[in-house]
Order: structure tokens, then C-alpha cells, then sequence
């Protein structure tokens, strides 16, 4: 079989660094007990890792002062249910937007069920961009807080995170973002955008494995408990402790999630951020300019390389999105995504929800030039077939 062409990094990053595996197995054979629970050798050295893992995002976010303030969850989804599920309160109004992920979709949907809360979705513009103005015309007397997507996993745009933070905290809201598609791909200051949770999942662009992820909490946000478990210390005290990070964290953690976590936040921070973002979007600008040459082909919100995450949604006139998707694996040895990417509001906004979505490349730090050629060729010929 020839080489897998994988264009689906905005699902989970692959191949990861060599070293990202290597740690993993070299930490988890020779250090793999719980942290924080003994005080020999071996647990002393695991709390190490898990402590500089802390420091090393709490530092790439510039969360703040307070490292123990970074939590450790299963992925995005997970911290931004205990995030909004902390925050909510009866007669709550929430503030978000149509470009949303159903790991921010689904939790407010649940409440609004319930009748806790009442949300408010603000559009993006022709471009993929929401507008500050527009969040905060949609702010009302009794908004706690405005959650918003880092980067949009359908179209890419990246969103004006400073703009929004100032008019958050003119408003006195907590600005919470849900930085799955943001975390590691672009330099993010949370203090400059007064970002007050950053929830990030670790198996994308900083490069981890699956099944880690967490969230910096800002000093004087309070996140009430809707979990309880053990933490390892002080375990006659009947109830959850409220300080961090045992605040937001339940039980023995991923211990080997958090061991490749730290060896990829370590290889992205060497390599640089930006270095890395900056030549995939090159690689995107040409599959971009490409696809969108090619009679047949639709693109979305792919307008320009500013403010953009090297993602492409497309369709081919005449083709179901998910038959795209079979041929160019069966035929072509490129994975891709196919659908509503989980984001249903951005199809119905743009206008593919009733045609089962698009087929979405996405370029990742191992991506060549070659697999962009080979994209684009297939593009061209199955779009070649009935245009």
C-alpha cells in the first residue's frame, strides 16, 4: 500500500514527534505510578513531570502567575462541561455562537432543556468572523458569561479573542474559550485577549495523545464543584477541596497523557509555535488557490491566509461530501473529514447542513508539499468526472 496521505490534523495531529513517543514509553515503564499520593523515589520524580507540564502550558497560554491553576481532564469536551456546568445557575443567560462545536453546543442545549438558562447564538460574518459588536449587543443584564471557539474546526478562522476579552470585561462577563482548535497552532496570550477559562485538548496541535486535555482557570473565576472524588491528599476532609488543581481534577490522573503531553508541548515550544503555523499555512494557501481554481469546487470562508488555521472545507459539484471522502481513500490514500465536523450551526449558516455537510483537509506539522500535490491532483480528477 502506498503512504498514507493524512489531512485530518484537526482531529487528532498525526504521526506525532519521535519524541513524543519515546518519552511516553520510557516514562511509563519507569515512572509509572500516581503522582501526589506517596513520597518515594518514583512518585516524587511523576509528580515532577506533571508539575513542569503544568508550568511549561500555564506559560505557553500566559495564564498567569499560578501554575496549579492548569487542570488535567480527559480532552476539550470534558473541561467545558465541568466549566459550564461550574458556572451555570438558575436564570443564567450565555452568550456564544454559531460557530460552535457540540462540545460547547450540547451542554448549554441540556441546560436549556432544563430551563436553567436562556443562550444566545451570535452569527460569524461572510468571511467566518464574529464580530465584537455583535457579542456584545447580545449581552444582557443577566449574561454570567460568553463562550466562543479559539479557531473554528469547519473553516478555520481564527477569532478575534482581544476584541472580544475587551468587551467582556467592559461588561463584567467571564469570557470562557474552548481552545481545542487553537491551543499549540497559533501564540495565544490569555492575559492580553482577558481570557478568563482556556479549555484545550492535548491530542491536537500540542501534539499529545488522546484522551488528555484541561483548562486554565483565572485567578477569581469560581467554578462551582459537579464532581467529587479522591485527590490523594487531606483525605479525612468530607468534601471536595476547593483549592487547585484539586479543584478541577477527580481521581489518579492520565498519567501517560499528561507523560506525552509534556514531551509535546516541549517539541512545539522548540520548534516555535509560529514556525510551525506559518509553514503550514503555506501549504494551505496552496491547496487553497488550487482547489478553488478547479471548475466544480466550492470552498468556504477561505478568503485569505490572515487570521486562518490551515483547514479547508469544500465540496465538488455533483458529489456527496462523504463519497469525496471514500474516493479519495479508496482511490487516493487521503484521509480526510466528511460531514457536519460536529459543528452542525456552521453548516446550516453557510448552507451545507442539507447536503451532509463538506470534506474538510486539514494540514498538520508533518504535512509535505508532496501530499498537497497528491491532494490537489485528486481533487482535480474527481472533480474532473461530472464538470
Amino acid at each position: 500500500m502506498s503512504k498514507l496521505i493524512y489531512l485530518d490534523n484537526s482531529a487528532t495531529s498525526f504521526p506525532k514527534p519521535n519524541v513524543v513517543y519515546d518519552f511516553m514509553n520510557t516514562f511509563y515503564r519507569t515512572k509509572g505510578v500516581s503522582p501526589g499520593r506517596s513520597g518515594f523515589d518514583a512518585a516524587l520524580e511523576t509528580e515532577e513531570v506533571v508539575n513542569n507540564t503544568r508550568k511549561m502550558l500555564t506559560k505557553l497560554f500566559n495564564g498567569g502567575t499560578d501554575h496549579n491553576r492548569l487542570t488535567f481532564s480527559y480532552n476539550a469536551t470534558d473541561s467545558l462541561n465541568l466549566i459550564i456546568n461550574g458556572l451555570v445557575e438558575k436564570g443564567t443567560h450565555v452568550v456564544t455562537t454559531t460557530l460552535e462545536h457540540n462540545s460547547v453546543l450540547r451542554p448549554l442545549y441540556a441546560h436549556q432543556q432544563e430551563g436553567t438558562i436562556e443562550v444566545t447564538y451570535v452569527p460569524f460574518d461572510e468571511n467566518g468572523y464574529v464580530c465584537p459588536d455583535d457579542i456584545k449587543k447580545a449581552i444582557k443584564k443577566n449574561t454570567k458569561f460568553v463562550i466562543i471557539t479559539h479557531c473554528s474546526n469547519v473553516l478555520g478562522t481564527i477569532q478575534p479573542l482581544a476584541e472580544i476579552g475587551k468587551v467582556c470585561k467592559e461588561k463584567g462577563v467571564i469570557f470562557v474559550v474552548d481552545g481545542s482548535q487553537g491551543a499549540g497552532s497559533v501564540d495565544f496570550d490569555m492575559q492580553a485577549c482577558n481570557v478568563d477559562v482556556y479549555c484545550f485538548t492535548g491530542h491536537k496541535c500540542l501534539m499529545g495523545p488522546t484522551g488528555i486535555g484541561g483548562s486554565y482557570v483565572r485567578e477569581g473565576i469560581n467554578i462551582k464543584h459537579t464532581r467529587a472524588g479522591g485527590t490523594g491528599v487531606r483525605s479525612a476532609y468530607p468534601g471536595h477541596l476547593e483549592e487547585y488543581p484539586y479543584r478541577l481534577e477527580y481521581g489518579t490522573l492520565n498519567l501517560l497523557g499528561v507523560g506525552g503531553l509534556y514531551a509535546g508541548v516541549k517539541w512545539i515550544t522548540e520548534q516555535g509555535v509560529m514556525n510551525i503555523h506559518n509553514r503550514e499555512i503555506e501549504l494551505w494557501d496552496k491547496l487553497r488557490k488550487a482547489a478553488q481554481s478547479t471548475e466544480g469546487v466550492t470552498t468556504y470562508c477561505a478568503n485569505s491566509k490572515e487570521n486562518m488555521n490551515p483547514v479547508l472545507s469544500f465540496n465538488i459539484k455533483g458529489f456527496e461530501a462523504g463519497d469525496v471522502g471514500t474516493m479519495l481513500d479508496v482511490d487516493y490514500n487521503i484521509a480526510v473529514r466528511t460531514g457536519l465536523q460536529c459543528a452542525p450551526k456552521v453548516h446550516q449558516q453557510i448552507g451545507t447542513a442539507d447536503i451532509h455537510g463538506t470534506v474538510r483537509m486539514s494540514i498538520g506539522a508533518f504535512t509535505t508539499e508532496a501530499d498537497v500535490d497528491a491532494a490537489i491532483d485528486a481533487i482535480k480528477d474527481i472533480a474532473s468526472i461530472k464538470n
